[in-house]
């Protein structure tokens, strides 16, 4: 079920749910075809427009906006270019950064055989300098829940970044966390802000069991 955060004549946010991929394929539902097909149910038009401005991992959750029209797409497009868009994820991890508060600053590469990123602490050839600012936001007797703004957008950033770090995050199997629901882990884009456009966007975190343990979430 589509869970739409906001919409008006420019764009349409949607809580995307893990497990679902972003773009549309011939093989398997997206939460592109299921925001083209409530545009059409509720347009005049038989093919509204609709444009993919950014993306999430499949295993990813959270905020996800889309263009309703392509003068918009070009101005989004140009905003995440040049970096006006500031996006905040939550992330539970089994083990602790070293500090509450800091950032990772690592190097990047897109292993596209593999399709996995690689990270490095010195700089090699053919890899891009990656920072990923993090919070402790909270912990439990088994967890450490953290707020986490990539200052970069590399693939797989967030995911790998934190995985070298030595904390992988819960569910996350291809970078060492483990599997404890498939195609789900604990990894959300919970806010998403557009200074240009003055516009923030926030979503709420699934109802599994990932999230279901910090009074952080439950306020």
């Amino acid at each position: 079920m589509l869970d739409i955060i906001f919409e008006d004549d420019e764009i349409i946010v949607v809580n995307k749910a893990s497990g679902i991929i972003t773009e549309k394929n011939p093989w398997e539902d997206a939460v592109e075809s299921q925001v083209f097909n409530h545009l059409k149910s509720h347009s005049k038009r038989a093919q509204p427009f609709l444009g993919v401005i950014h993306r999430l991992d499949r295993v990813t959750s959270g905020v996800l906006v889309f263009a309703k029209k392509k003068s918009i797409l070009k101005v989004w497009n140009k905003c995440f270019e040049e970096r006006m868009v500031h996006k905040q994820y939550l992330a539970i991890s089994r083990n602790k950064l070293p500090l509450d508060t800091g950032t990772l600053d690592h190097w990047h590469f897109k292993d596209l055989k593999n399709k996995k990123a690689l990270i490095s602490l010195e700089e090699k050839d053919g890899f891009k300098k990656c920072s990923l600012r993090y919070a402790l936001l909270e912990k439990n007797e088994d967890a450490f829940l953290y707020e986490l703004s990539p200052l970069t957008g590399r693939f797989h950033q967030i995911r790998a970044q934190m995985a070298y770090a030595s904390c992988p995050i819960i569910g996350d199997e291809k970078y060492g966390g483990g599997m404890t629901l498939k195609n789900k882990i604990a990894l959300h884009a919970y806010r998403l802000k557009l200074d240009k456009l003055d516009k923030t966007f926030e979503a709420e975190v699934e109802s599994n069991v990932y999230w279901k343990d910090f009074k952080h979430l439950t306020k």
